[in-house]
């Protein structure tokens, strides 16, 4: 069993625009809204693979039922904690070429009592047959150590752990050993203090060392560069595929979906290494935050290369 956790999330209304004139008027084409959060979109990406998600966190508000109510015609199930307020709604600027801005609001603030009861569900479901997936922002009143305390509760039960965040978040998460994690280039350089974006050079010695932390499997995307994935057993790059940009939102998480639902179907790990960069590359010609469908999945994933990397 697969649960996907957001512990924030939101209405993505995604929106085409010729170009952003900061103090002017800009006019937006092609609007698109979509039930999101970084753990949902894992969710949606799992459903469009075939497989099945339960997506947990917190809810508030009309925004909230009404993201439950999609999640259910999506064939998701949800299971999350209403706290009072109401849930955010991010606005996501994509201008020619697939450049993103992202406009975000805050999101409901969340009491002590509604962590812990997050925390008592989790662990209800937490055996070594479930896969925990933890990703995405916190909201006011979230610690900065949240995902650590999750990770430890659910792996004390034998869970495998996903994690898919950024800054502190992470951060302190890694302290708690997840089984698998999914920086961005630029994610990976900020926890380990570099500044600017690093070489490939250095996302593999800086891949490699979070593996030597005792993470099993390390994915870290590079957008338009494709991808480097690293274990004990070796290291593998992946290009990325020659794909009409539509949107880049949603494209990490997609990835992460595809190797979280290859795991947990038992694929072989090079399998699971080309289903997650076809997944991505399929994401980008998606409008908004929508995930590719299986059979585009499977037909870029022929096209996948993975290259060993000494």
């Amino acid at each position: 069993m697969i649960i996907t956790v957001t512990i924030n999330p939101a209405i993505d209304k995604t929106a085409e625009i010729g170009a952003i004139h900061p103090r002017a008027l800009n006019r937006l084409t092609k609007v698109e809204k979509d039930v999101g959060g970084k753990g949902i979109n894992v969710s949606k990406a799992i459903a469009a693979l075939g497989g099945s998600s339960v997506a947990c966190g917190f809810l508030a508000g009309s925004t909230g039922r009404l993201i439950e109510e999609l999640l259910r015609e999506k064939g998701i199930t949800p299971d999350f904690i209403r706290v009072s307020g109401e849930t955010r709604t991010n606005l996501k600027l994509v201008e020619p070429g697939g450049y993103l801005t992202e406009i975000n609001e805050q999101g409901p603030t969340v009491t002590e009592g509604e962590l812990e009861a997050l925390r008592n569900k989790l662990v209800s479901c937490a055996s070594p047959e479930t896969v925990f997936v933890l990703a995405g922002s916190r909201c006011p009143g979230v610690p900065e150590d949240i995902y650590r305390q999750l990770i430890l509760a659910v792996k004390e039960k034998g869970s495998r752990v996903f994690l898919d965040a950024d800054g502190p978040l992470f951060a302190k998460a890694l302290e708690a050993c997840p089984d698998v994690v999914k920086p961005n280039s630029f994610e990976l350089a900020q926890y380990f203090g570099l500044e600017g974006e690093p070489s490939r050079e250095e996302i593999v010695a800086l891949g490699r060392r979070l593996v030597e932390k005792g993470v099993k499997l390390v994915c870290v995307s590079m957008g338009g560069e494709g991808a480097c994935f690293f274990t004990e057993e070796g290291a593998w790059y992946a290009p990325s595929l020659p794909v009409e940009v539509r949107s880049t939102v949603g494209a990490g998480d997609t990835m992460a979906a595809a190797l979280c639902y290859g795991l947990d179907q038992g694929m072989a790990l090079e399998d699971c290494l080309r289903l997650a960069l076809a997944a991505s590359a399929g994401a980008v010609t998606t409008a908004g935050t929508k995930p590719p469908s299986r059979m585009l999945v499977d037909t870029l994933m022929e096209q996948v290369t993975l290259l060993p990397m000494a």
